[in-house]
C-alpha cells in the first residue's frame, strides 16, 4: 500500500512561531510512518517557504527541524511549490498568518486539503473580540469586557473600562494567542501600560474582567458530527500563567480529567460544542473555560489550532478519551480529507 504525503507547514510570522516549531517537532515523532510520508516546510520570521526535511521512518532523536537560526535560504521556494497532487497538509502554525484564515485561503486556492477550521471560523475565532461578539449570539457565558481599538479615544476608553471593570483587568491583543502580549493590571497605571505592550502586536484591543478561577478546557474534534472530550483543567505553579511559563519553564500540571462535578463537566461540554458550531467549526479546536468558586461558568477563548507539543492540552485530553496521539493524527487527516471534498461538491 502506497504512503499519502502529509505536509506537514511550521514556523510562520507570528510572535508565536517558536510554538510551532515545538509543536511540529512532536507531530513528526508522533506520525505513524507506515501510513505516511511526511515534508517539512518551515516559513520563516520574513514569510519565505524553505523546503527542509522529509521523513519515511521515525526521525532520529536528534533530528532537528530547521528554525530561523538554522535556516538555509539556498532552500527557499515559492509558496505554491508545496503542492502536491492528493497530499494533505497539516499546518502547525499558531497565532496571525496561520491561524487566522490566511493560510487556509492560500490552501483553498491551491486546492489541498488542510487539518483544522476553514478560513471564516479560523479568523472569527482569532479574533478575540468578535468571538465575543459570535457567542454573545448562542448564548454562551462570557466575562465582562471593553475594547479599545488604536485611534479612539484612549481616554474614554480608560473611563468605560473603570466604570465597568474591576481591578484585575486583564488586557489582550485581539489577534494573539499562547498568552503573547497579554498583561494583567492591578490599577490605572499598569492598565495604560497594558494596553501600551499590547498595542505593539494588534491594533485592537480586548480589555477584561479578571476573575479567580480554575481554568479549564474541553477539546473538539470533527465536522458536522463534533465530538467533545472530558475536561481537563491547568494547574499552575505561576500565578499568570503568561507565554514563559506555558512553553519556557513549563510551570504547569495538568488535571485529566478535571476534578470537577459531573454537572459542570456537561455543561462545558455542551457550550464548548454550541460555541464550535457558532463560529462555523470544522476539524478541531480547544475550547477553554473559567470556573469560579460559586461555579460560574465563562468561555475564555477557541483555540482552532491548538499546541501539539509534548505538554500540550489538547492530544493529551484526547487520549484520555482513548485516542492515541498518533490516531489523533490520521483522524485529523480524514477530517481534512472529508471537508475538502465536502467544500469541491459545493462549487457546482
Amino acid at each position: 500500500m502506497s504512503k499519502q504525503t502529509l505536509v506537514l507547514l511550521y514556523g510562520g510570522r507570528s510572535a508565536e512561531r517558536e510554538v510551532s516549531v515545538l509543536s511540529a517537532e512532536s507531530l513528526i515523532r508522533a506520525i505513524n510512518y507506515d501510513h505516511y510520508l511526511v515534508k517539512t516546510y518551515f516559513i520563516t520570521q520574513k514569510g519565505d517557504f524553505v523546503k527542509t526535511q522529509e521523513f519515511s521512518s521515525l526521525p532520529k532523536d536528534d533530528d532537528k527541524l530547521m528554525t530561523n537560526e538554522t535556516v538555509d535560504l539556498a532552500k527557499v521556494i515559492k509558496p505554491s511549490d508545496i503542492y502536491e497532487e492528493n497530499a494533505v497538509v497539516f499546518p502547525v502554525l499558531h497565532g496571525p498568518m496561520g491561524e487566522d484564515g490566511s493560510i487556509q485561503g492560500f490552501l483553498e486556492v491551491l486546492r489541498m486539503p488542510y487539518v483544522g477550521t476553514n478560513i471564516l471560523s479560523s479568523s472569527v475565532a482569532m479574533d478575540k473580540i468578535t468571538t465575543k461578539h459570535v457567542l454573545e449570539s448562542a448564548g454562551v457565558p462570557q466575562v465582562a469586557y471593553t475594547v479599545y481599538i488604536e485611534g479612539q479615544d484612549l481616554e474614554n476608553s480608560i473611563r468605560e473600562t473603570l466604570d465597568k471593570l474591576k481591578f484585575p483587568i486583564f488586557v489582550k491583543p485581539a489577534n494573539m494567542g499562547s498568552s503573547v502580549g497579554i498583561s494583567k493590571a492591578e490599577d490605572e497605571k499598569s492598565l495604560r501600560d497594558a494596553i501600551a505592550l499590547a498595542l505593539k502586536y494588534d491594533s485592537r484591543i480586548l480589555i477584561e474582567q479578571g476573575v479567580v478561577a480554575r481554568e479549564i478546557e474541553v477539546g473538539l474534534l470533527g465536522n458536522s458530527d463534533v465530538k467533545t472530550t472530558e475536561a481537563g483543567e491547568v494547574i499552575k505553579d505561576v500565578a499568570f500563567y503568561d507565554y514563559k511559563a506555558k512553553y519556557i519553564d513549563n510551570k504547569i500540571t495538568m488535571a485529566i480529567p478535571a476534578h470537577i462535578d459531573g454537572e459542570v463537566m456537561t455543561k462545558m461540554r455542551q457550550y464548548a460544542e454550541a460555541a464550535f458550531r457558532a463560529i462555523g467549526g470544522c476539524g478541531l479546536s480547544r475550547c477553554d473555560f473559567f470556573l469560579t468558586e460559586d461555579g460560574s461558568i465563562y468561555l475564555n477563548e477557541l483555540n482552532t489550532m491548538p499546541g501539539f507539543t509534548q505538554w500540550s492540552m489538547y492530544p493529551l485530553l484526547w487520549e484520555n478519551m482513548g485516542l492515541s496521539y498518533s490516531d489523533l493524527i490520521e483522524e485529523l487527516v480524514r477530517l481534512a480529507q472529508e471537508m475538502y471534498d465536502k467544500r469541491e461538491s459545493h462549487l457546482i
